[in-house]
């Protein structure tokens, strides 16, 4: 199994994905039956979830190998939802802290998106950015947005995006060049200071750090690069600790084969302030994460991870005290999804994760949809997933509005999908 090149997807395919699928496409036809399986694999070390005060397990579970096998679920009829039509194909959402704003990054730019009284946001307009921007992370303050491009991020005024007026772009952080590789921006994090800013390249497997405080009051140049974390194969997943000590990075594969059904990938722990001043040394553990993981949120208190394992249809919850005390035992829960799971956001105050199942690949029989899982159900092994929401084809980030308004980027129908989270049930 090798690394799926996700930004040369992204690229390739920019121009042409609207007129290939089409903009009004949705799927919600029944999935296929799960068949379990799991094989015991020795482990190595964008938001938050609530704190359900439901207790972690004492438990260590294998990471479940690479599979095809989704879980079944019952379309949830009665949650609301809508559609925006934006240009291209949306790979990235972020929502503004204040409210009523939200981004999604489109082919060459990043789309304004107003929130009104309609479920669905009102698209605005379109800020230019070079190249094809991917994952997007605002500054705590809310006054930046970083949209993860080329080896680096381009930095976006939240205020002159919003007002329409010119200059928003303020500038480009980049990592020095090492040829093709480096340019796979595709998801980025900031502390909780706003003071450095982290990207993914995925295809150079590293995560590069920049002093962000210091390009925003002295310009932005070579000197804003502080070097970079190493990582496994095809680094993807980023998210910081609610106490901003650590950070959370998924990486799709390791090195070297684990068995007969190919690589698995890692979740890697980095404490956050020694990556801001030595990162080639910050790395503090690694575990096995399955078959290729994607993505990682965590609980609002910090003590869980949860990350979604795409080449097993798995979402997996992580004890964040035993990653760094006992990360061979650190795996909690795995929950069968649907197809190819890759974004995920908590609602309901964190008693909900919604996984957004891309079946990015067509997979034959499958459909793209968002599953509800409920987290307590998961850690007490339960029936965990309430059931699904349809959504536009290839599902792929998630932010929340201050409103409690989720809104989905379908990448290959070229909409952005607002679902009420008040009308989802809970179980």
């Amino acid at each position: 199994m090798q690394p799926t090149l996700a930004k040369a997807v992204t690229s390739a395919v920019c121009a042409v994905a609207v007129a290939v699928i089409g903009a009004g496409c949705t799927s919600a036809s029944p999935r296929p039956s799960a068949s379990a399986g799991t094989s015991t694999v020795s482990a190595s070390p964008a938001g938050t979830v609530s704190a359900t005060e439901f207790p972690l397990p004492a438990r260590s579970l294998p990471a479940p190998a690479c599979a095809t096998a989704t879980a079944p679920s019952a379309v949830l009829t009665g949650v609301r939802t809508a559609m925006v039509s934006v240009p291209g194909s949306p790979f990235g959402v972020a929502a503004a802290p204040g409210g009523g704003w939200a981004f999604a990054a489109v082919c060459g730019g990043v789309e304004v998106l107003r929130a009104g009284r309609s479920l669905a946001p009102a698209a605005l307009r379109t800020i230019p950015v070079a190249g094809s921007p991917a994952g997007l992370a605002i500054t705590p303050d809310g006054r930046y947005l970083l949209a993860a491009d080329g080896s680096g991020a381009a930095v976006i005024s939240v205020a002159r995006a919003e007002q329409g007026t010119v200059g928003a772009v303020l500038g480009t952080l980049s990592a020095p060049g090492r040829g093709a590789l480096d340019d796979s921006a595709i998801e980025a994090a900031v502390s909780p200071d706003g003071q450095f800013a982290f990207v993914t390249l995925e295809y150079a497997d590293r995560a590069a750090v920049f002093n962000l405080g210091e390009a925003l009051r002295t310009g932005f140049g070579a000197a804003d690069y502080a070097g970079s974390v190493p990582l496994g194969q095809a680094a993807v997943g980023l998210a910081v600790s609610p106490d901003g000590r650590w950070l959370y990075a998924t990486s799709e594969a390791v090195q070297s084969p684990q068995g007969p059904a190919g690589q698995h990938g890692t979740l890697t722990v980095i404490g956050l302030r020694r990556a801001e001043t030595d990162p080639a040394l910050s790395v503090v553990a690694t575990v096995d994460a399955g078959c290729q993981p994607v993505r990682v949120i965590t609980s609002a208190d910090g003590g869980e991870v949860w990350v979604t394992a795409r080449g097993s249809d798995d979402l997996l919850c992580f004890s964040a005290a035993s990653l760094l005390s006992d990360p061979a035992r650190a795996l909690v829960a795995v929950v069968r999804v649907g197809e190819a799971p890759v974004g995920l956001a908590a609602v309901h105050g964190g008693s909900l994760v919604v996984v957004a199942d891309s079946n990015r690949f067509g997979a034959s029989g499958a459909a793209a949809d968002l599953d509800v899982v409920n987290t307590a159900a998961a850690l007490s092994r339960g029936r965990a997933v309430v059931g699904h929401i349809p959504s536009g084809l290839f599902p792929r980030e998630m932010a929340l509005l201050p409103d409690g308004t989720l809104l989905v980027s379908n990448y290959a129908s070229s909409q952005v999908e607002a679902v009420d989270v008040a009308s989802i049930p809970t179980g």
